[in-house]
């Protein structure tokens, strides 16, 4: 798949996610303020934070994709984790915002019992935001975009929000006030524990971080498979933004000509790019392999 192409399915994605939580946004807020549930107000919030971050997304991937140039000969494929830090910070500033509000709410004592709207309004957000989570990863998975991912999980915590911000407003109604302000901060737990997750991911992607165990054997397996290949000799790997570079180190007879040698290279080389979708280049440094 070409990056024209990633960036049609990642643009589709997005701006799906974009009205559903412009609708959701507008829906949860006028629901609170009707129905008096700072929990679904807070809810509404945090769907109006979703819509900048997906059109953080979608910058990221476009800018990501843009082919090697003379200032930039690896690519841009780091400028979409940069993106993805940017959503982690935009959720943790959400939830310190809904944290600081529920807090106060609960110090005052100022409650208010929320009205069947808000209720019906925060069930239908479950139902929305599952199937978002399940619409963004499936396109997440098949054009491999880390952002996409993260704004995938950013669904899943959404969703699992307004199931705590449905328990909170049922509570509420069921004589039992403060639960609406406490569903609130359970809304903030969710919150944080997702941009710390998106945050690590994309430092993993920043700092060159070594591909996973699976991909490591894998690759080892495939250099190894191939005729010619006495030893590995080294094997390195990084990430580059959602794409992985591969640096090994091979043993080939010492008799052989230089000509055989670097057949053999060429053949690892082009074996290991086929191997995973993920790997964007191949380097094969070749040594000599003297018998015992």
């Amino acid at each position: 798949m070409n990056d024209k192409e990633k960036v049609k399915i990642a643009t589709r994605v997005s701006v799906v996610s974009i009205l559903l939580n412009i609708f959701l946004c507008l829906s949860k807020i006028t629901a609170g303020l009707i129905g008096k549930s700072t929990a679904i107000i807070a809810d509404g919030i945090h769907s109006m934070s979703d819509v900048f971050s997906t059109i953080i997304v979608i910058i990221g991937i476009k800018l990501s994709t843009k082919p090697a140039d003379k200032e930039h000969p690896y690519g841009h494929e780091k400028l979409e984790p940069i993106t993805a830090k940017l959503l982690s910070a935009i959720l943790f500033l959400t939830g310190i915002f809904i944290c600081k509000s529920s807090i106060t709410t609960i110090i005052t004592k100022n409650y208010m019992i929320p009205s069947k709207i808000t209720a019906y309004i925060a069930l239908l957000s479950v139902v929305l935001k599952e199937w978002m989570y399940l619409y963004t990863m499936k396109n997440a998975k098949i054009i491999n975009s880390t952002s996409l991912k993260a704004d995938a999980f950013h669904h899943k915590s959404d969703a699992l929000s307004s199931i705590t911000t449905l328990i909170g407003i049922i509570g509420s109604r069921l004589k039992y006030p403060i639960l609406d302000p406490i569903a609130s901060l359970f809304l903030c737990i969710f919150i944080f524990n997702i941009s710390i997750k998106i945050y690590k991911s994309s430092i993993k992607q920043l700092i060159d971080h070594c591909a996973d165990s699976e991909t490591l054997d894998l690759i080892e397996k495939k250099t190894l498979s191939i005729p010619g290949v006495k030893r590995l000799d080294d094997l390195k790997t990084r990430m580059h933004g959602s794409k992985l570079y591969v640096d090994i180190e091979i043993s080939v007879d010492k008799d052989l000509s230089t000509e055989k040698a670097h057949f053999i290279a060429e053949k690892v080389h082009n074996e290991i790019e086929l191997c995973d979708v993920d790997i964007i280049h191949c380097m094969v440094h070749v040594n000599p392999y003297y018998y015992d």
